[in-house]
């Protein structure tokens, strides 16, 4: 049996601690704390602007306010706003698909290195087997 090679695991965890900092890096660039605040921004602006182009429209339809913005260019601003809003949407759902795929194709990844290994492992145990069978074979001989 292969003994542990204090070398080898040092690079090991050397890979992990890279690996793990570079998934830190990709998870604040999709979702970290910073994210959610400029979320929470977006969110609360698109809300708001929409919210006082109905008011507009309210202010002239049912109080008969004479408003800046006429009631057909404030829904159309509206209907803009939502699809901006739509498309932000999109492209955040991209960037979480895009980092779901990466971990999925790395996790595939090293299952693939253990099943390599794992082959070899058994490659190693039927020939030390076989090894073993054949000098029994020989001592009986003898």
């Amino acid at each position: 049996m292969e003994e542990l090679d204090p070398i080898k695991l040092k690079a090991e965890l050397d890979q992990f601690k890279k690996e793990k900092e570079k998934i830190r890096k990709l998870m604040g660039q999709i979702g970290g704390k910073h994210s959610e605040r400029n979320d929470r921004r977006i969110n609360f602006f698109f809300i708001g602007a929409i919210s006082l182009l109905a008011l507009n429209d309210m202010l002239h339809h049912v109080f008969g306010f004479h408003t800046p913005i006429p009631s057909l260019f404030s829904l159309e601003i509206a209907v803009l706003l939502v699809s901006v809003k739509i498309i932000w949407m999109m492209h955040k759902s991209t960037k979480v698909e895009h980092f779901q795929f990466w971990i999925l194709n790395s996790i595939e990844f090293r299952l693939n290195d253990v099943a390599k290994q794992l082959r070899n492992l058994e490659k190693t145990v039927q020939q030390y087997h076989s090894d073993e069978s054949e000098d029994t074979d020989a001592n009986k001989m003898d």
